[in-house]
């Protein structure tokens, strides 16, 4: 059934691209892995069409995710929040942006009114909850699927049957890399349709070594002395089966903490057998950044919208907790924590 709707979605996104050469990518704030794989994937198969593309991040890339980048990509991409009016200018002068990995223009923050007021042409491919179709032109939309790189993938590879583009090896290493990412290294959202496109991305050339290493053999020692200070002092477990850490600001200072190297961190206490959710929060300018994970069972979507600001996927989401605001002080985190995850799961 995704097949079919796919395919008659590749034809719409063909007709579209017909009438386009100025193309741009956008991705959410604080992108990660799957993000940026998409947009460097999709921005590479546009490419092969002939198509000028330029990816926007809202905020800078992680150092544990910028090995993605080969040194001629860097000039075509644009961080929003550091190149604001070269951004705006890429925007004003498309004719098509593509939305990636994200349900709703709000997940782009500053960028959301510039997005949503544009009048160009605009294209969704997501697999978030409750996308707002209502915005694009074409929304592709699917959550029973590993990640956004995967549905971009699945979706142009569509077209690339049809002799319409082609997958570089660029493409192919940040569609294989993204997937991995949202995927844990395959140990969560894994369908059949996953291990299709690692096959397929394996017999193309891609190392996966290579990603492997960069992903997960390249942290700085602070991620490791932060995470012992976590798990050692500042875990809560809760009777109902909620766990819970928080990481405040001058701890972030300390250990010398990047945007990426806490990723992951909120996964680790899932492997205590009575937890049922794990909520990691991250301090940052006036709020907290919250991660939640939860077991098949426990709705960590539910729990991030009714208490967090945010959504996501059932067992995958996150929001924000803003002080003053949702709690007076970052002193609070951790009894409003106790208070809500008590409140959840003894519902």
């Amino acid at each position: 059934m995704m097949k079919t709707r796919l395919t008659e979605k590749a034809a719409c996104l063909r007709r579209i691209m017909d009438n386009c050469h100025k193309i741009v990518t956008v991705t959410h704030t604080h992108p990660d892995g799957d993000a940026i794989g998409s947009s460097i994937g999709t921005a590479c198969w546009c490419e092969s069409l002939g198509k000028e593309v330029t990816c926007i991040f809202p905020d800078p890339v992680p150092d544990t995710i910028s090995f993605i980048f080969r040194p001629e990509r860097q000039a075509k991409c644009l961080t929003f929040s550091k190149q604001r009016a070269q951004a705006e200018k890429a925007l004003e002068e498309c004719d098509l942006i593509i939305a990636l990995d994200f349900s709703e223009f709000s997940r782009t923050e500053e960028m959301a009114p510039i997005l949503k007021a544009s009048p160009k042409r605009k294209v969704q491919i997501d697999h978030h909850l409750n996308p707002a179709a209502e915005d694009f032109d074409l929304s592709v939309s699917e959550i029973n699927i590993s990640s956004a790189s995967e549905l971009s993938y699945q979706l142009l590879k569509i077209l690339v049957g049809e002799g319409y583009g082609s997958f570089s090896m660029e493409a192919c290493e940040a569609f294989m890399t993204g997937m991995t990412t949202d995927t844990n290294n395959f140990a969560n959202s894994t369908l059949p349709s996953t291990l299709e496109m690692a096959s397929e991305l394996l017999e193309a050339g891609v190392n996966r070594d290579k990603i492997i290493d960069n992903l997960y053999w390249h942290y700085a020692e602070g991620r490791l002395r932060a995470l012992g200070l976590l798990l050692k002092d500042k875990m809560t477990i809760t009777p109902e089966g909620a766990a819970y850490m928080v990481l405040r600001d001058a701890e972030v200072k300390h250990f010398n903490l990047g945007d990426g190297d806490t990723e992951g961190f909120v996964n680790i206490p899932l492997a205590i057998e009575k937890v049922r959710m794990s909520i990691f929060l991250k301090e940052a300018d006036g709020h907290f950044r919250v991660s939640i994970r939860s077991k098949k069972g426990t709705s960590a979507s539910i729990f991030a919208n009714k208490y967090f600001h945010g959504g996501g996927h059932e067992n995958a989401s996150g929001g924000k907790l803003h002080f003053p605001g949702d709690i007076p002080s970052p002193d609070e985190a951790e009894a409003f924590l106790a208070k809500v995850t008590e409140e959840y799961l003894s519902e």
